[in-house]
């Protein structure tokens, strides 16, 4: 019979580990390395040169696929320590349907249907995902997935800026090219095509006007298609500008920035071992960058805080 304890140690060691906990590292490293083993496999079975190898790759494939399959059910198993605020059913059910419970269950998902439909063994390209389990953790990952979350608003009116030009300059060019080249812009969609190859300067060379109107206007959309690519990337490169300054800024201690906090968890403390989501809600704080073993870490809510990490936050409100 496995104690709390036990769960407990073994929620640990699948959780991304720290520098001190061997155990856990060691099994990072290993899922790592089974996750760009079963990718290695999946792309070189698209290589008819290496057909002969295909029971090997099939062998490979399955034993990886098996230990995706034990990880997902360890961590479905000990959800509970993910979500320490919520019922063991709860905490389950919030693991099956967050990122990384959805990712893992499509990763898995395919082996039991490997010869079933189509869009069943199209669901084997979604194990790639696992990838970013590599650095979830950590700052990288964080500050993309935080800019973006933060600028959410600004990056939806760009992108909606880009999709009424595409729009209206598909409907100019059907409208200038069609009685000349009826087959080439059949519709509004043919003219959706070249408006996108043109906005974002790919120019694949299938579709393109002819009548010096029709270029006219193709270079006028090739030049307000550059302004209106950039938008989007100077917001996002400004957000990452913002994010590292504060970060900067928190990683110093209260007394030097006057607005933070700083404190270092204990084992038997209020935030350790629970979720930041949770916590925050709990205490009514911000919980801006937590310092693992050196580590400046931007959490997401599932992040799990534990012994001797210290946390930066300010007070809400």
């Amino acid at each position: 019979m496995i104690t709390k304890k036990q769960k407990k140690r073994i929620f640990d060691i699948i959780q991304i580990g720290r520098r001190n906990d061997i155990p856990s590292r060691l099994f990072d490293f290993f899922i790592v390395a089974t996750i760009l083993i079963n990718c290695s496999v999946l792309f070189m079975e698209t290589f008819d040169e290496l057909s002969e190898y295909s029971p090997i790759f099939g062998i490979i494939e399955n034993i990886t696929m098996m230990i995706f399959l034990v990880e997902y059910l360890l961590r479905l198993w000990t959800a509970e320590f993910l979500y320490p605020s919520s019922k063991r059913q709860t905490a389950a059910l919030r693991f099956i349907f967050s990122f990384d419970g959805i990712v893992d269950l499509f990763t898995i998902l395919p082996f039991f249907y490997m010869t079933g439909f189509v869009a069943f063994r199209m669901l084997r390209v979604i194990r790639i995902l696992k990838l970013f389990r590599i650095n979830s953790a950590y700052d990288s990952f964080n500050v993309i997935t935080h800019v973006l979350y933060e600028k959410r608003n600004q990056i939806i009116s760009s992108v909606f800026i880009i999709l009424i030009l595409m729009l209206a300059s598909s409907l100019c060019i059907y409208s200038v090219e069609h009685e000349v080249q009826p087959t080439v812009y059949k519709n509004a969609f043919s003219g959706l095509w070249w408006s996108i190859s043109t906005i974002f300067t790919v120019g694949y060379g299938d579709i393109y006007p002819v009548t010096a109107l029709g270029r006219v206007f193709g270079i006028f959309t090739t030049f307000l298609g550059v302004g209106a690519v950039a938008i989007p990337t100077g917001i996002i490169s400004a957000g990452f500008v913002e994010q590292y300054t504060e970060m900067s800024k928190s990683a110093m201690p209260a007394e030097q920035t006057g607005k933070t906090s700083v404190e270092n968890v204990e084992k038997d403390s209020f935030y350790c071992d629970k979720a930041v989501g949770d916590l925050m809600k709990e205490a009514a704080i911000e919980i801006l960058v937590i310092i693992r073993n050196g580590d400046a870490i931007i959490p997401t809510n599932a992040f799990v805080i534990a012994d001797n990490d210290l946390i930066v936050y300010k007070v809400k409100g």
